[in-house]
């Protein structure tokens, strides 16, 4: 039998050869500074984007260019490197994955991270690429589990969806995209960790994922100290993964930590290439740039998979009007909101409902199953309005039928939230059902 393109095992010879050029673009360096390096003689045959070789050993990338140079964000820092130093054009940076990155860590341009070889497919692919076309683009798909009840229920996440993870610091993040990444059913798992600390890759690796889940993930990493070049193109390797996988016709869920440090690391490449910055002390082109890496998940097109997307966004104090976090909530279908008081109270996951929302619904439930949902949602809101009362001892038992409801399902409702869902999303609803049916007997308008 004839090898398919995908276990070819010539594969990674073809990949290397076509990446060898008989000729290269050669510059030399007029300027230097503690960020960047400036180059001359490329100006003319160089694309932004492009990845060059200062002398032997350091990479960058260009990110303006004049009439007079190329400006060049080095990958690290700028010592040792001198004027008169060669620079050579490597092209567009480009990755090749394929099935031998399933259960690896890779870093930011496709190199392993693990210490044992890479293999390389067939096909390299862009970093950075377009969407495909909205027109081309099949509809959300069927609801997934999730392995929480509330996200089976209250906040449903379909195939092809794109939700934020907003919270702050230390409320339960990691351990949510965890959980998501050993239940929700998918064929291919790609996860993201851009800017975190060193020892949490590890960490979220051995202990937080745990050896189950890994055989189907390909883990992107660049951790905090690595330059922003590092930081930002982790994003779009990520992306591409993913494409390459769903352009096999499978589902694949991106799990990406975290979109703010994605944005922050761009503004440090704007800052350097030139470009000013506004009131919300972000360059104009960071919207644009987070916009179009959403948009790169979704459902395919015809022939493809989907990507179900789960980008995490860490909000200062809570702050849900920050730059990042208000263009990513008018750009994703839904968010879960983390609730640093749930947390300190200790329930896990500790979202906040009445502050997140899902555009899969309603097509993603029955009408049965949308009653449930408002109904245990209007409770919620009925405790939410009524609490600071009831703290206070100034709520009178029967004054609102509404309220006693609510105060009557509250333990109950709030320990679903919490809960596991041990099985389907249809058995989920059904404990919804128990809860609301036994508990809210008075009738809620």
């Amino acid at each position: 039998m004839t090898a398919g393109p995908e276990h070819d095992p010539f594969n990674p010879l073809r990949t290397q050869l076509r990446a060898i050029l008989t000729t290269r673009d050669v510059g030399t360096v007029s300027a230097l500074a503690r960020d960047h390096v400036d180059v001359t003689g490329l100006q003319e045959v160089a694309a932004i984007g492009d990845r060059v070789r200062i002398g032997e050993a350091v990479h960058g990338e260009i990110l303006s260019i004049d009439a007079a140079h190329c400006r060049v964000l080095t990958e690290g820092a700028t010592a040792g490197l001198r004027l008169g130093m060669s620079v050579v054009n490597l092209g567009a940076p480009m990755i090749a994955p394929c099935e031998g990155w399933l259960g690896r860590v890779i870093d930011a341009y496709g190199a392993a991270m693990d210490g044992r070889p890479l293999p390389l497919g067939d096909i390299p692919r862009a970093i950075w690429s377009a969407p495909p076309q909205p027109t081309a683009r099949r509809g959300l798909g069927g609801r997934l589990g999730t392995g929480l009840a509330v996200c089976d229920t209250l906040l449903p996440l379909v195939r092809g969806q794109r939700i934020g993870l907003f919270a702050g610091s230390g409320v339960g993040k990691s351990r949510l995209l965890a959980a998501l990444a050993t239940a929700v059913e998918a064929d291919v798992i790609v996860i993201g960790l851009i800017g975190e600390r060193g020892r949490e890759v590890r960490d979220f690796i051995a202990d937080t994922l745990g050896e189950a889940a890994l055989p189907k993930c390909v883990i992107v990493a660049a951790t905090s100290d690595r330059a922003a070049l590092s930081r930002a193109r982790a994003a779009g390797t990520m992306m591409s993964v993913a494409e390459h996988f769903r352009d096999t016709g499978r589902h694949v869920l991106v799990l990406a930590d975290s979109i703010t440090r994605f944005a922050e690391a761009q503004s440090e490449l704007a800052a350097v290439a030139g470009e000013p910055f506004g009131p919300s002390g972000f360059p104009a082109s960071m919207a644009q740039m987070v916009m179009s890496l959403a948009e790169r998940a979704g459902p395919g097109g015809e022939g493809q998979g989907d990507i179900t997307a789960v980008f995490s966004v860490l909000v200062a104090g809570s702050d849900m009007e920050g730059p990042v976090a208000d263009i990513m909530r008018g750009v994703l279908d839904g968010h879960i909101v983390l609730s640093r008081e749930i947390a300190e109270r200790g329930r896990f996951p500790a979202i906040d409902v009445l502050a997140s929302v899902s555009r899969a619904l309603p097509g993603a439930a029955t009408a049965r199953e949308l009653s449930l949902i408002t109904r245990a949602r209007h409770l919620l809101g009925a405790y939410a309005r009524a609490e600071l009362m009831l703290q206070s001892g100034l709520y009178v038992a029967g004054s609102d039928p509404t309220t006693d409801a609510a105060i009557a399902v509250r333990d109950d409702l709030d320990a679903f939230v919490g809960m596991e869902s041990g099985g389907s999303v249809k058995e989920s609803f059904e404990r919804l059902e128990e809860v609301l049916g036994v508990k809210a007997a008075p009738a809620v308008d």
